[in-house]
């Protein structure tokens, strides 16, 4: 696994759209909060654009994302937003260039298309993190300060992850790689060039909002007959946001624990990364995790993502 260079205080850090446009206003507090942190945002002014739900054409998103990965000045790089279209930019962006010189990378939700490219694909360590117009743009109420920084600014393991409200639904032990993000995405991959690839033994992490428990029961099923699954040694989700049956029943938690009735190592639930009700916190991918299922259940970040 290729890991980037640690952040320092006063670096640049690129802001790039890959997938839908935001709001203004929620963008510019996000930059606003960057700065507060001690980056020095920059953007190129396609970072504005519109193209019906997507931020812009595929190639000049691409473009953007790669004019700042090959910027020698630019020490990282996060997305606006998520939404849909990040996909799109994947047969336009050369793995071997990215390999080059890895930068950190920053997002979640539709940005899983690039995560899983870089983790899966390059072999890149990067950051299932907050985004400028989502996250960021709400302040210390949208994400953890503390995690994003500690992923991205320090060559070290950032070990326990805060997770007040973790669950378990199978118990065990179990450590890999930690590779995954946003289901929807991991799911829509498969059987494409740019198929959601981890190695064996891996820690799958699954964020999603606003999908029913039939359609959970069917996207899970579907990584298990593809043999995703199979390969997993520990399962662990987030928070499942708007995720539960109008009127409450069933829940997501209760459809996850049936169609992993069987998983032979822990599953975790409760993660507040991605999409939560509170702040969210910062997990790198790639790098060795340890999941622990049981009366305390732990996720443990093991291995630096940053040098």
């Amino acid at each position: 696994m290729l890991k980037p260079r640690a952040l320092r205080p006063g670096d640049r850090v690129a802001v790039v759209a890959p997938a839908s446009p935001f709001k203004r206003e929620d963008f510019d507090a996000g930059i606003a909060e960057l700065r507060r942190l001690g980056f020095d945002p920059a953007f190129d002014d396609c970072v504005f654009d519109r193209s019906g739900y997507v931020a812009g054409e595929p190639g000049v998103r691409a473009r953007a994302l790669m004019d700042a990965w090959r910027d020698p000045l630019v020490g990282g790089i996060i997305g606006a937003r998520g939404g849909y279209g990040s996909v799109h930019l994947l047969p336009l962006i050369d793995p071997a260039e990215l390999r080059r010189s890895p930068k950190v990378f920053v997002g979640y939700s539709d940005l899983t298309s690039i995560l899983a490219f870089l983790s899966t694909g390059c072999g890149i360590a990067c950051f299932h993190g907050p985004s400028v117009a989502g996250r960021l743009g709400g302040g210390a109420g949208g994400y953890d300060a503390a995690s994003l920084l500690a992923a991205v600014t320090r060559a070290e393991p950032m070990g326990d992850i805060a997770a007040p409200g973790l669950e378990t639904i199978r118990a065990g032990e179990a450590s890999g790689p930690i590779h995954g993000g946003t289901l929807t995405q991991i799911v829509a991959s498969l059987g494409t060039p740019f198929a959601f690839a981890p190695p064996e033994r891996f820690v799958l992490l699954v964020d999603e909002v606003n999908e029913r428990p039939y359609r959970l029961d069917r996207m899970l099923t579907q990584l298990r007959l593809s043999g995703v699954l199979g390969r997993a040694s520990a399962i662990v989700f987030a928070e499942l946001m708007e995720c539960d049956e109008p009127g409450g029943s069933p829940t997501a938690r209760a459809v996850v624990g049936e169609v992993l009735r069987d998983f032979p190592g822990p599953v975790l639930f409760g993660v507040p990364t991605g999409h939560t009700a509170g702040p969210s916190v910062t997990i790198p991918l790639g790098v060795r995790a340890r999941v622990i299922g049981g009366r305390e259940p732990r996720l443990v970040i093991e291995e630096a993502a940053v040098e």
